[in-house]
């Protein structure tokens, strides 16, 4: 690229209130930019997070973690963001599941309400559910306990 073009350029860039300019031809990459312009984020948009699992393992009978706990090997399936908890798709709905339900991977076990958006959480994994941790219509934080599952 000559000087021309990059006066051009940089005549273009103040005309226009522009604060950066990035401009590629072939394997010439040109980027300009004005000193001490504070830079503007486009915002991202949000992906649906993956459900954190933490395998669990039963306390000896007695010791204080025990109290809750369920017998056996399960996992704790976690929230993967912040919401409105909810146990069926619309009021008067049944339930996406209950204790005792067999799920598979893709079942969804709840959806959880973020900025209106309803989200379903689906198992990702195959098992059972031996319990239900948060009521219809709570608040949940990223990462709180939602349901207790034993893997199949």
């Amino acid at each position: 690229m000559e000087l021309e073009e990059l006066q051009k350029l940089i005549a273009l860039m103040n005309d226009n209130d522009l604060v950066e300019v990035e401009i590629e031809e072939g394997e010439t990459k040109i980027r300009l930019k004005k000193a001490g312009a504070a830079m503007m984020q486009a915002p991202s948009m949000m992906g649906y997070a993956q459900p954190m699992m933490h395998p669990q393992t039963l306390a000896p009978m007695g010791s204080a973690a025990s109290e809750g706990a369920v017998e056996g090997d399960s996992v704790t399936f976690n929230s993967p963001m912040v919401g409105t908890f909810y146990t069926a798709a619309s009021p008067g709905a049944e339930q996406f599941v209950k204790i005792g339900d067999k799920v598979g991977h893709s079942t969804v076990l709840c959806i959880i309400e973020a900025m209106k958006v309803m989200n379903e959480i689906q198992a990702e994994m195959d098992g059972e559910i031996l319990e239900v941790l948060v009521g219809n219509g709570e608040a949940v934080e990223y990462g709180q306990p939602l349901f207790t599952l034993r893997p199949r």
